[in-house]
């Protein structure tokens, strides 16, 4: 059984027509994740599969509602009696253990703020991350170095009251499984009341303009995914769904836990603590018959590569990719291996699913598709005027009361919500065009956005990093078209007095720049030039950049 008919009017829609005309959800007042959807389950259903996880060293588990519901419980218990209250903030960084799932819900049990969050955070993102959020609470793995970032940045992070580890022990952290396997599992010791337009989960975004903004979902923003789930990702009750995402990316909240639960539908998990390629997934595909897929282009980039044929992935039915437009000849060779379209989809960080490929609508190879029904969808010129089709315009989305599934804004360090509303509109600040048939097809990005391999990644933090190494005087950064990664980050570099460029001092900044920031951001490219394109008001012209480098 699935609880979606209890939240949604139909699934049954014939037609794109039928679906963004009659699409409704209804949204309770009071809704809690935990406990409308999980503690539901495990009353009706208990044994239902919720999770099916291993990991890269052996381990497996089949994981039931009834036992989230549970250690949700216990977890949800042992905090509240440690003094986490309701509206507290708590950074989460589990990477893909079993234990992520237990402690978001418990968190949307108790009231807390849940801050999923990348293992690759160094010290200073850490420090950063706690203080903008006032961070009361930290659970976190050990491995990957990530805990000695964390005792590092302690110092620094007067908010943090309680930190709890999974893996080696510590001497600045509490055992998390021992926190909490004694506490009570058959309910909660305390009384919660949330609406549905309260503040439950925090994503940092990568930072495009600025440092990283603290983007705020509220407690609807689960069933905003009901439609991604049953719609997009087309996972069915009983079925097995897996998003290929970090459970520090908003990505995870897509994939990996509230559409794909309302729909009944149980989650994989894979949880890799070495190095971790795409190839890896193919014989876990196959061993526990994962039913529908949601990969970024980067992996179906690689999985092109395989010989697919030794392979039995006949029991997935449906292929979805969302990230960044999927290059046609990937799209055909993907076909002519697995004979099965990969519906495209396009949404940020701040909303659920914008526009999607439907199930009934033929995919077109770097179309994003058509838009949701959750949302009005159109394009505005610099002026704010909707345009025509085959124009180029930003993706904007029109406000309609009763919205859900679009953040309740940006919350700032002192506690306040900065709007992103402009003239009734949510600007995404992403340019696309729309065809005739109304497909819609992404540009690019007006703040120079960097998407790799999966990846979102903002200039302002990797130069920011750069600037700190002496040999620097001046840096951009900016992406670069790779044939694998889609795009790869650039640095192009202005020395400082006395540093002459050599490959040496190459490696030596990209290693800097691992070590100052979280390993991805490193820039693969690296040019030293003498001076760099800017405006006249002295601002970095970016654009030159990239359009010199297509020219070469």
């Amino acid at each position: 059984m699935n609880l979606l008919e209890r939240f949604v009017n139909r699934t049954d829609f014939t037609n794109y027509d039928d679906l963004k005309k009659n699409y409704r959800v209804t949204v309770p007042e009071n809704f809690n994740f935990g406990r409308d959807i999980v503690d539901e389950y495990a009353a009706l259903c208990p044994e239902k599969t919720a999770l099916v996880w291993c990991d890269d060293r052996g381990e497996e588990k089949i994981i039931s509602f009834k036992d989230v519901s549970e250690n949700s419980n216990r977890i949800a218990n042992a905090l509240y009696d440690a003094g986490i209250r309701k509206g507290d903030s708590v950074l989460v960084m589990l990477m893909s253990r079993f234990e992520y799932w237990y402690t978001v819900v418990a968190l949307h049990k108790l009231g807390a703020i849940a801050i999923p969050a990348t293992a690759q955070l160094t010290y200073k993102d850490i420090i950063y991350r706690c203080n903008y959020a006032s961070v009361k609470a930290i659970i976190s793995v050990t491995a990957k170095g990530v805990s000695g970032y964390i005792k590092s940045a302690l110092p620094q992070c007067p908010t943090v009251k309680l930190v709890l580890t999974i893996g080696e022990k510590t001497d600045f952290s509490k055992d998390f499984g021992l926190f909490y396997e004694n506490a009570r599992a058959d309910g909660l010791n305390f009384k919660i009341d949330n609406r549905a337009d309260d503040a439950m989960l925090s994503y940092f975004t990568s930072g495009t303009t600025g440092m990283p903004k603290m983007v705020t979902h509220n407690y609807a923003y689960p069933l905003a995914h009901a439609l991604t789930a049953f719609g997009w990702h087309r996972c069915k009750d009983d079925g097995l769904h897996f998003t290929a995402a970090d459970t520090g990316w908003a990505k995870a909240s897509w994939g990996k836990i509230y559409g794909e639960w309302i729909a009944g539908c149980a989650v994989f998990a894979y949880d890799y603590y070495g190095r971790y390629t795409p190839l890896d997934l193919l014989p876990l595909l196959q061993k526990y018959k994962v039913t529908s897929l949601c990969a970024p282009p980067t992996m179906y980039r690689f999985l092109i590569k395989e010989d697919l044929s030794k392979f039995d992935l006949s029991a997935i039915e449906h292929y979805c990719t969302a990230g960044e437009a999927l290059n046609p000849e990937v799209y055909k060779r993907i076909m002519d291996k697995l004979n099965r379209p990969v519906f495209e989809g396009y949404g940020q960080t701040e909303t659920v699913l914008c526009l999607g490929t439907f199930p009934d609508m033929e995919p077109r190879p770097g179309s994003m598709g058509k838009p949701s029904p959750l949302y009005e969808v159109v394009l505005l010129d610099d002026e704010g005027k909707v345009i025509d089709d085959e124009r180029e315009g930003e993706i904007c989305i029109k406000y309609r009361e009763g919205q859900i599934g679009l953040l309740i804004g940006y919350y700032t360090a002192d506690g306040n919500i900065r709007s992103v509303w402009k003239d009734g509109y949510y600007h995404t600040g992403d340019v696309a065009h729309r065809d005739a048939d109304g497909y819609y097809w992404f540009v690019g990005r007006d703040d120079d956005i960097i998407k790799s391999s999966g990846y979102r990644i903002g200039p302002f933090e990797v130069e920011s990093a750069l600037m700190e190494h002496p040999a620097v005087m001046e840096c951009a950064i900016t992406a670069a078209d790779d044939d694998v990664r889609g795009q790869v980050i650039k640095a192009t570099i202005v020395l400082a007095k006395n540093y002459f460029p050599s490959e040496e001092l190459k490696k030596e900044l990209q290693d800097h720049v691992k070590h100052t920031t979280a390993p991805y951001k490193y820039p693969r490219i690296v040019e030293f030039v003498t001076k760099l394109p800017k405006t006249i008001s002295d601002k970095i012209r970016r654009v030159e950049i990239r359009q010199n480098d297509s020219k070469q």
